[in-house]
C-alpha cells in the first residue's frame, strides 16, 4: 500500500524493462563488452570470426577453452533457442538462426531480448535485476564502473565474484571499462574515475521491506487461482497489495500481546527442558534447537541459580541476566486444560530450578520477563469498510509453524457475534429499536420427543426488553424468539446476502452464532452495516501489471467518464466517480443497526472500549463452552476482526468470553491504529429521526 516490497515469487529473479526504458549507457556497456559491430552485421560478425580463429590456432595444446565470436544476436539463439553444448554443430545452428532472426526482428528488439534474458550471476536475469541484486539500485542511477561491472558478467558470472573473486572482477570490469573508452562511449576521465572506483556491493535495506507472511500467502494462492503457477512463477507480474504497513505491524503486535495475556493467565506450563550437568552449559544452550513459533525478539537462557527474589540466568554469548519475583507471578502451575491454576507465586524457586532452559524478552537493561509459546491461536483482520481493501490482516501467532490462516481459513462458530443480522431482518421487517421482545424461557421441539431450550449466558430474565438492550446485553433468548418470529429462511436468507456463509441450515440454533462462518466474512459483513447497507468484496490486491506495465486486474472497477487524460492537479473540479455498490439493505435500518452496537461499547459486553473515548461499535461473540471468543467492531472508516480459540475446538476456561478475550485485542489495536485520526461520528442517512426515550419500557 505505500510502495515498499512484501514478497517476491520467482523461479528466476528477474525484472524486464522494455529497451526504451534501458539508459544508453547500460546498452553502451554491453555492445562494446560483447559485440561492438551489433548494430553494422545482419546477425553474424566474420570479422570477429576470423579473429577467433586465429587466436583459437595460436592457442591449440594450451589446454585453454576455445575462444567464441558469437554476437549479441548469436547469444539471443543459444539463449532462447539452443543449448551450451560446446560443438561446431551448434555454433553453425546458431549462425543460420541469428541471420533469420536479424531479417524478422529489429536491432533493438534483439537487443531488448538480450538484456532482459542474459544470466548474470546470485540468480539475477536481466540488467535490471542484477542492478538491483548487487547495488539495490534502478538502471538510471548506477555509475560507469557498476554498468562496466554488469557488462563484465555474461561470460563466467561465477568468476566475477564482486567477494569470491575481487581481483578477477575489477580487471574485467577494468577491461570492460577501457573498451567503452576505446569505442567513444565515455571519455578519458570518465574511464580514469571509473578504473579507482571501489567495486562496492550494496545489500538490500530490509528495512525497506515489509514482513506480513500470512498476507503474502494470500496474495499468492489469489494470483495462482487467477492465473495458473505458471504465470505466477514466471510471468513477471506486479502486484500492488492493499497493505497497509502501519496497520500490519500494529495488528501482529496487538494479537500477539493478547494471546499471551490469555495465555499467562492459565499458568506456566514449565521449561524447554533442563539439563542436571550445568558442564559445558554455553555449548549445550547453542546446541538446543530454538522452537519454531518463538518470536524474534525472544530469547533462550538457561537457570544459573535461584533464591526467593529472582533467577539468574545465561546466555549462550556469556551475557548475564534475572528473572525478578515480580515478572514470575503469572506463572502459577497449569491446570485442567485452563479451568484452575496451582498456588499463589510467593518465591522464583516455586517456578524455576537451576538448568532449567527458557524463553525469556528483555524488559529493561539486564531484567528479563518469564515467556511461554501459546497453545491458543487467534486472527486479526482489518478492511476498509467502503471499498473491501483488506489493510491488515493476522493469521495466527506466528507464521512459519504452518501456513494455516485463521483469519481466512479457519471456520468457526461466531456466537453473538452473529446476531446483529437476526436483529437487521427485524428492522427491516416492521421493528424499531425501541420494541418490546419478551426475555423469559423458551422451549422449542425441534425433532420428534427432543426439546430445545436454550438460556442466557447470565441466567437471568428480564422480561419485555427493547431490541436495543436485548443487543446491548447480549440476550440469548430474545433472539431466538425474534427469529423464530421471523422465520429461519428470512435469518438464512440475510446470512447468504451478507456473504456471511453460502448455504445456513433453517435451524434455530443458528440465530444464536451456531454454524461456521470465518473472520473475514464475517468482518466484512459488519463492514456493510457501517458503509449504509452496501455490497463490498473484500480484496487482498489493488491492481496487478503484465511484465510491460499494462494493467491485467483492477479490484476497483469504477469507470470515471470525466477524468480524461489528465493526472495532473490544476484546481479543477474532482471528478464524481460513480457508486457502483449493490444496495442490499436500507440505509436507514443499516445505521440503526449501527447505533445499536454503538451502545453495546457505550453500556454492553464491549464496555471496556468505552474508555477509548471516540465513536466505536461492535458486538461480542461467545460459542458453547467458551470454546471460541469474538469482537467485530468498527469506526466510521475501519472495521476490524478478532477471532481466539484453540486450533483443535476445547473451552477457553470459565470466565472467558469475547468480552474477556477478544475485546482487549480490538481496543488495544484501535487504540494504535486511529490515533492520529480525527473523531468522526458514524454517517446518518437521510429518513432517521432521533427520539429520546426510556430504555426500560
Amino acid at each position: 500500500g505505500d510502495g515498499r516490497l512484501m514478497a517476491e515469487f520467482a523461479q528466476e529473479k528477474r525484472v524486464f524493462m522494455p529497451i526504451e526504458t534501458i539508459p544508453d549507457l547500460v546498452k553502451q556497456a554491453f555492445i562494446a563488452a560483447e559485440d561492438k559491430n551489433f548494430y553494422e552485421h545482419p546477425g553474424v560478425d566474420f570479422t570477429a570470426i576470423i579473429r577467433a580463429v586465429f587466436s583459437n590456432v595460436k592457442n591449440m595444446g594450451t589446454g585453454r577453452r576455445p575462444i567464441g565470436a558469437s554476437t549479441i544476436t548469436q547469444q539471443v539463439a543459444k539463449n532462447f533457442l539452443l543449448t551450451n553444448e560446446v560443438s561446431y554443430e551448434r555454433k553453425v545452428k546458431e549462425a543460420i538462426l541469428a541471420y533469420r532472426m536479424e531479417k524478422a526482428m529489429s536491432k533493438d528488439r534483439l537487443l531488448e531480448l538480450y538484456l532482459n534474458e542474459i544470466f548474470l550471476g546470485s540468480r539475477a536475469y536481466g540488467v535490471a535485476a542484477a542492478a538491483l541484486q548487487y547495488f539495490n539500485k534502478p538502471l538510471d542511477e548506477l555509475t560507469v564502473s557498476q554498468v562496466a561491472y554488469l557488462a563484465a558478467l555474461p561470460k563466467a558470472p561465477n568468476n566475477y565474484h564482486p567477494i569470491r573473486n575481487r581481483e578477477a572482477a575489477i580487471e574485467r570490469r577494468d577491461w570492460v571499462i577501457g573498451r567503452m573508452e576505446e569505442d567513444g562511449y565515455i571519455t578519458e576521465a570518465q574511464a580514469d574515475l571509473a578504473r579507482i572506483s571501489p567495486l562496492e556491493i550494496i545489500e538490500s535495506d530490509d528495512s525497506k521491506k515489509v514482513n506480513a507472511p500470512f498476507f503474502a500467502e494470500e496474495v499468492r494462492r489469489e494470483l495462482i487461482d487467477k492465473y495458473g503457477r505458471e504465470s505466477l512463477y514466471g510471468g513477471g507480474l506486479a502486484v500492488r497489495s492493499t497493505i497497509n504497513p502501519k496497520m500490519q505491524e500494529i495488528a501482529v503486535k496487538t494479537l500477539r500481546d493478547g494471546l499471551q495475556a490469555y495465555d499467562q493467565r492459565h499458568g506456566y506450563r514449565g521449561p524447554l527442558t533442563n539439563i542436571n550437568n550445568m558442564d559445558e552449559w554455553r555449548e549445550k544452550l547453542a546446541e538446543y534447537e530454538k522452537p519454531q513459533a518463538m518470536p524474534d525478539n525472544w530469547s533462550l537462557a538457561i537457570v544459573q541459580s535461584v533464591n526467593n527474589e529472582a533467577a539468574r540466568i545465561g546466555f549462550e554469548d556469556g551475557e548475564e541476566g534475572l528473572i525478578l519475583l515480580e515478572d514470575l507471578k503469572w506463572a502459577r502451575e497449569y491446570l485442567n486444560e485452563g479451568y484452575a491454576q496451582g498456588p499463589t507465586i510467593t518465591s522464583a524457586s516455586q517456578v524455576l530450578d537451576r538448568g532449567d532452559i527458557v524463553m525469556v524478552e528483555n524488559i529493561k537493561e539486564s531484567n528479563y520477563g518469564l515467556r511461554q509459546i501459546p497453545d491458543v491461536q487467534g486472527a486479526l483482520i482489518a478492511l476498509d469498510p467502503h471499498t473491501g481493501r483488506i489493510l491488515a490482516m493476522q493469521g495466527g501467532w506466528k507464521y512459519g509453524t504452518s501456513e494455516f490462516n485463521r483469519a481466512t481459513q479457519a471456520k468457526r462458530q461466531p456466537g453473538s457475534a452473529f446476531k446483529p443480522f437476526v436483529y437487521l431482518a427485524a428492522l427491516e421487517n416492521g421493528f424499531t429499536p425501541a420494541t418490546l421482545i419478551l426475555d423469559a424461557p423458551f422451549v422449542k421441539e425441534d425433532r420428534p420427543g427432543h426439546f430445545w431450550s436454550p438460556t442466557n449466558y447470565s441466567g437471568e430474565y428480564y422480561g419485555p426488553t427493547t431490541m436495543r438492550v436485548g443487543v446491548e446485553k447480549s440476550k440469548n433468548l430474545m433472539t431466538v424468539r425474534l427469529a423464530d418470529y421471523l422465520g429461519m429462511a428470512t435469518i438464512a436468507e440475510y446470512a447468504e446476502k451478507f456473504g456471511i456463509t453460502d448455504n445456513m441450515p433453517q435451524h434455530l440454533a443458528n440465530a444464536l452464532g451456531a454454524g461456521e462462518t470465518t473472520p473475514l466474512r464475517l468482518t466484512a459483513a459488519y463492514g456493510m452495516l457501517v458503509n449504509g447497507g452496501k455490497k463490498v468484496t473484500p480484496t487482498f490486491i489493488d491492481r496487478i501489471q503484465d511484465r510491460r506495465g499494462k494493467t491485467i486486474f483492477r479490484h476497483d472497477d469504477r469507470n470515471c467518464q470525466s477524468c480524461g487524460s489528465l493526472i495532473r492537479w490544476k484546481r479543477q473540479e474532482a471528478p464524481a466517480l460513480p457508486d457502483n455498490r449493490e444496495q442490499i439493505a436500507d440505509p436507514r435500518t443499516a445505521y440503526q443497526m449501527v447505533s445499536i452496537l454503538e451502545g453495546v461499547v457505550q453500556r454492553g459486553t464491549g464496555v471496556r472500549i468505552k474508555s477509548l473515548d471516540r465513536p466505536l461499535a461492535g458486538k461480542t461473540g461467545t460459542t458453547n463452552e467458551s470454546k471460541d471468543a469474538w469482537f467485530i467492531g468498527f469506526s466510521p472508516d475501519l472495521v476490524v476482526g478478532v477471532f481466539v480459540g484453540f486450533d483443535n475446538p476445547r473451552s477457553l476456561g470459565k470466565r472467558e468470553t469475547g468480552s474477556s478475550v477478544a475485546v482487549p485485542i480490538f481496543k488495544d489495536f484501535m487504540e494504535q491504529a486511529l490515533e492520529d485520526k480525527p473523531l468522526t461520528p458514524f454517517r446518518v442517512p437521510p429518513g432517521i429521526r432521533n427520539v429520546q426515550i426510556d430504555a426500560k419500557t
